[in-house]
């Protein structure tokens, strides 16, 4: 029997729902939503032991999240790899409750209801729980929702004799749509960003997000710059063929762009099979902690690619590449046509590090270094060789190189 309470206070469920909208207007992050919502739905007198959300998540390797709030435990996050279906999801009641194309469930845990069909609700019911609510809030129409898990599934487990009143099922029946909003808008916003930082990279994508969008817009910035291009790429792809290559071009990738990316720097633009990358010296330690993130990222590369390469299948092409480093000032900023623009680095050492990449081959290293970069650099991350001063094809004064020796 339903532990007789009284109704939660009016006043204070419409100030929850305010502070709901109040919330979401000033960008609240989902889990903080979540808690305030559990911690105040507490407090109007709901039994609530446990709220869960989970939600479709915009990113190329996770493809949704889910959060977690419980009395004992506070918050917990999940995220699950994009593609990632496992038999406790196929086993559960929110993948039931998709497949009967159904928005609301109720399970009364005090009579075993379902714990034959879901081990989740039978675990629920061992740590006390009475009432089990499961509701889903398409983010668009139900049967496109479905299809892309564009949308919320909330579970509310309640641990009070009889579960939640009828009064209490109100409440969260009225109080969900302002939280489903309010989810949807955090998920939307970091969307973006993360298709932002996916195809433009870090710092551009918060540059365009700031509203830096026009033709034009950017600024000087004093960067160490990466240039990298894969050896054999042309002969490599008549070779393999366009799909095989794909594979190839991409453990590549890993090895370099990857250890950029693990190293504190940033992936501006691939050029075909071209890296081109920087390590921004605004900050601590400035250039030179620019250039020791720099050395670390070459030497994992490198790392990486000496594994991949150990471990090859029999006709798998060898990973090999030139490197250049550099530093200068360059124009961090939008180019372009103002209907395609992109966000990338120009000026004299963006053009020089890519010709100084050039002479890898000819120099006979896979990682040269110009004169400014080569004083930056820590002592450990030699030996570099003096190579004299060199031509660069479009650059009238010659520049000293050096080359890392062992290579």
């Amino acid at each position: 029997m339903t532990e007789r309470r009284e109704p939660p206070d009016e006043q204070a469920v419409r100030d929850l729902g305010a502070w709901l909208v109040d919330s979401t207007l000033k960008g609240a992050a989902i889990d903080r939503l979540l808690e305030g919502f559990c911690e105040r739905l507490t407090a109007l007198g709901l039994p609530l032991m446990r709220g869960h959300l989970a939600f479709g998540w915009l990113h190329p390797m996770v493809g949704s999240m889910s959060i977690t709030w419980s009395r004992e435990a506070g918050l917990t996050r999940d995220r699950h790899a994009r593609g990632e279906v496992t038999e406790e999801w196929l086993a559960s009641p929110p993948k039931a409750l998709m497949d009967e194309g159904g928005r609301f469930a109720r399970y009364d845990l005090e009579t075993g209801q379902g714990i034959n069909r879901f081990d989740h609700l039978k675990g629920l019911r061992e740590r006390g729980g009475t009432d089990y609510v499961l509701t889903l809030t398409p983010f668009r129409e139900i049967y496109q929702a479905l299809a892309t898990r564009d949308g919320l599934i909330a579970s509310w487990t309640a641990d009070a004799p009889g579960g939640f009143t009828e009064a209490e099922i109100a409440v969260l029946t009225r109080l969900l749509p302002r939280l489903a909003l309010g989810v949807k808008t955090a998920v939307r916003e970091e969307a973006a960003r993360n298709v932002l930082s996916a195809y433009l990279g870090a710092g551009a994508g918060q540059q365009v997000l700031d509203g830096r969008i026009k033709l034009g817009d950017g600024e000087e910035i004093s960067a160490v710059l990466w240039y990298c291009d894969m050896r054999r790429s042309t002969p490599i792809a008549d070779e393999l063929g366009a799909k095989p290559f794909l594979t190839h071009l991409n453990r590549y990738f890993a090895c370099t762009a990857g250890a950029v990316l693990d190293h504190g720097g940033e992936v501006l633009r691939f050029i075909g099979d071209a890296v081109l990358a920087i390590f921004p010296t605004a900050g601590p330690g400035g250039d030179e902690r620019a250039a020791r993130l720099a050395v670390s990222a070459e030497r994992d590369a490198r790392a990486r690619a000496a594994a991949a390469n150990a471990s090859r299948g029999e006709g798998t092409p060898e990973i090999a590449f030139g490197l250049a480093l550099h530093v200068g000032t360059v124009l961090y900023g939008n180019i372009g046509v103002p209907e395609r623009v992109e966000f990338s680095v120009i000026g004299a050492a963006a053009n020089e590090v890519a010709r100084l990449e050039g002479l890898t081959k000819d120099l006979g290293y896979g990682t040269l270094a110009s004169d400014a970069f080569r004083a930056l650099a820590p002592p450990s991350s030699g030996p570099w060789e003096n190579l004299g001063p060199q031509h660069f094809r479009g650059v009238q004064r010659p520049q000293t190189v050096w080359g890392l020796a062992g290579l």
